[in-house]
């Protein structure tokens, strides 16, 4: 797939690239350029939300925008053209910008249609799917006739023949997702265009159905895409459209919760002794400049509780039935943002030093802040830690990030009564939470995990002996 066409000599056309890794669809945040706008070749055009991030995207051509083909707030499908950019102005008359809107598939003319690059071709991140899913999708409303609508399903299910019609229509992904939550497909309400299961459809499905009253048949009815209105005049209850980071957040923790059976220990621990090593590293030249926290040593802590407990560093292939042992830690660090909860993980943790883990820590906890965090820095997660005390909670039950065996939760650390020496004292204490994925990680391993990093944080010198 490529990520820009010609209607002809003159206009060019730039289509909604893949941003990340398999990614099928983004939402068109803000325009920067309006039609009449000159562009030069790598200007941002527009940002564009994901699942997984915020994205500005850059044009790769010169010219006067003729047509922005979306407004801002319509989710787009990867491929679809978004922008029209006339690159010979001044050549004579200009069309109206309809003229040069691609006709849905049932209008266009098959001898019309350019001949597609053969092979994967690159677009803006990465690279295109295959030839045969290059062909365009119709535009939500637009009616295709018998033969095509058949070709369209067909496609949609990833087989170029017509499937039975006993058959759900469903794409692969959701067949997979289906199978991981156990959900049979022909017992699932479709609400995708022609009949289509989404993953929305299974998570549903998969959900527990609710202790209300069940809902009217008409008010189950599927409704157009949902804006965010009042739903009273009194202004008691505002809807709220799920989309985006939002939308990725709940089908992946859905999926997370009914696919990994989790178990979670707990442990509470007195932290003084680390207290007081960050106190002194802050005053450390070799750390000048890093920001020094308990979440560093506590990272710290849990790498070489990793390092002693190789097989926890470790992820579930149900397609293959194999267990897949990580030989190295890209350490996820959970962050809220205005657009929800995001995990971007530090790569190869294990192989940084107290100070570069530390600077690694900085710049992902403000490029998160700041939004600019890309879909690349959150691929490849092992292990996570989310950080509930910062909230002043004392723990949680942490649900794994897909693909994960391990998420450690951490408390407030606060000054309370402890038995120290034989003597109660005033002691900085704190509570943490080891969840984990029980299909591969056994009660004992867990156990020796969590206690591990609690020793590290009890005795930091540990840091040194057992590293």
């Amino acid at each position: 797939m490529t990520t820009m066409t010609e209607t002809s000599a003159r206009f060019r056309e730039f289509k909604m690239p893949d941003v990340g890794e398999g990614l099928t669809e983004a939402e068109i945040l803000k325009w920067f350029v309006q039609p009449g706008d000159t562009v030069t070749d790598g200007q941002v055009v527009c940002e564009v939300e994901t699942a997984k991030a915020a994205v500005e995207l850059p044009i790769p051509f010169d010219g006067v925008v003729h047509e922005l083909r979306f407004p801002e707030g319509t989710t787009v499908d990867v491929g679809e053209v978004i922008i029209a950019v006339d690159v010979a102005p001044g050549s004579g008359d200009v069309p109206a910008a309809a003229e040069t809107v691609q006709q849905p598939v049932a209008e266009a003319a098959p001898e019309a249609e350019p001949e597609a690059p053969k092979g994967r071709q690159p677009v803006l991140v990465g690279y295109g799917v295959a030839e045969t899913s290059t062909k365009r999708r119709p535009r939500k409303g637009a009616q295709v006739p018998g033969p095509a609508a058949a070709a369209v399903q067909a496609e949609l299910n990833g087989r170029g023949t017509k499937l039975p019609e006993s058959r759900p229509l469903a794409k692969p992904p959701v067949r997979k997702l289906a199978k991981d939550l156990g959900i049979d497909l022909a017992t699932v309400t479709p609400t995708g265009e022609g009949g289509v299961i989404t993953r929305d459809d299974v998570h549903a499905a998969a959900a527990p159905a609710p202790a209300e009253a069940p809902v009217r048949a008409e008010e189950a009815v599927a409704a157009p895409a949902p804006v965010a209105t009042i739903a009273d005049p009194a202004g008691r209850e505002t809807r709220i459209p799920v989309k985006g980071v939002r939308k990725a957040i709940a089908q992946a923790m859905v999926g997370s919760a009914f696919t990994a059976p989790h178990v979670t220990e707990f442990v509470t621990v007195d932290v003084t002794r680390t207290m007081r090593l960050v106190a002194e590293l802050k005053e450390d030249k070799d750390m000048a400049g890093v920001r020094v926290n308990p979440l560093l040593i506590i990272a710290k802590a849990l790498l070489v509780a990793i390092r002693r407990n190789p097989a926890v560093n470790a992820a579930w292939d149900e397609a293959n039935q194999e267990i897949v042992q990580k030989h190295y830690v890209n350490l996820g660090i959970a962050a809220a943002t205005p657009r929800g909860l995001i995990v971007p993980n530090i790569k190869d943790a294990h192989d940084k030093t107290l100070p570069q883990l530390g600077e690694a820590l900085g710049e992902l906890v403000s490029t998160a802040r700041e939004g600019r965090t890309s879909p690349a820095a959150m691929a490849g997660g092992t292990v996570t830690i989310t950080n509930v005390g910062v909230f002043g909670v004392d723990t949680g039950t942490p649900i794994l990030n897909p693909g994960e065996s391990a998420i450690l939760a951490v408390g407030a650390i606060k000054l309370q009564p402890w038995v120290h020496k034989g003597k109660v004292k005033p002691r900085q204490v704190t509570t943490l939470a080891l969840s984990f994925d029980h299909r591969l990680v056994d009660g004992e391993l867990g156990s020796k995990v969590l206690a591990d990093v609690a020793a590290v944080l009890e005795q930091p010198k540990r840091l040194i002996t057992w590293g």
